[in-house]
């Protein structure tokens, strides 16, 4: 079995209940229309499918669409060597769809990460607590009208943030330059000025021409 193949299957099995059955460069994806059949879907992938691995479960956010949210599921066979994924949306309003840790245990860190992140619920979650950020701690940060600064909050006594100043800073892109690398924030020390980034620029340079590669082994040798 392929995994176009198993997708079929889904296909057959549910009907109108999957939308699409998009393909891109060998993935598959399975669209399940209603999020609330979700965990009945992921069922009929393991048990008569063979995804006995639930690799991983992500959350898009389509700001500025409806629905807002999508979730994904990475599934494998390890028996048979197949992947797919399983993709179903809700809509910000309700921001709750089924657990599927019942389908595999491993669900309960990747929901748990979903819920921190991003503010969507998991019902069925029998410990639906916030895996990185404290409890309490009242924002979702990868959603897409989270600054990228953050923001500044307070629980007197547990924990507090602060923004982080963007501009000159380390994860910061610099606009301009003559090439990617100048404007690549990696290379950058926020506590210096220009002449400090030239130079470090110059110095990459000298080892691309001695080695072939801007961090190429040992030293330069003297031409």
């Amino acid at each position: 079995m392929t995994s176009t193949e198993a997708a079929q299957k889904i296909k057959a099995k549910f009907g109108d209940l999957i939308s699409e059955l998009p393909e891109f460069r060998g993935e598959v994806n399975v669209n399940v229309a209603d999020a609330e059949q979700i965990v009945d879907v992921c069922k009929y992938a393991k048990n008569d499918l063979d995804f006995n691995y639930l690799v991983d479960i992500t959350s898009l956010d389509n700001y500025g669409d409806d629905p807002r949210w999508t979730v994904v599921y990475h599934l494998r066979g390890l028996r048979n060597g197949c992947e797919i994924r399983i993709k179903t949306s809700v809509s910000e309003e309700r921001s709750k769809l089924p657990s599927v840790i019942k389908v595999w245990t491993t669900a309960n860190w990747h929901e748990r990460e979903i819920y921190d992140m991003m503010g969507i619920h998991f019902a069925g979650h029998p410990d639906l607590r916030r895996i990185l950020m404290w409890e309490g701690y009242p924002y979702f940060p990868l959603r897409k009208d989270f600054p990228l600064a953050g923001k500044e909050s307070q629980l007197p006594g547990i924990a507090f943030t602060h923004t982080t100043p963007m501009a000159g800073g380390p994860f910061v892109t610099v606009a301009g330059g003559n090439s990617a690398q100048s404007r690549e924030p990696r290379i950058r020390i926020p506590e210096t000025d220009s002449l400090e980034t030239m130079s470090r620029l110059e110095r990459r340079k000298e080892i691309q021409e001695a080695h072939g590669h801007p961090k190429g082994p040992g030293p330069i040798e003297k031409k």
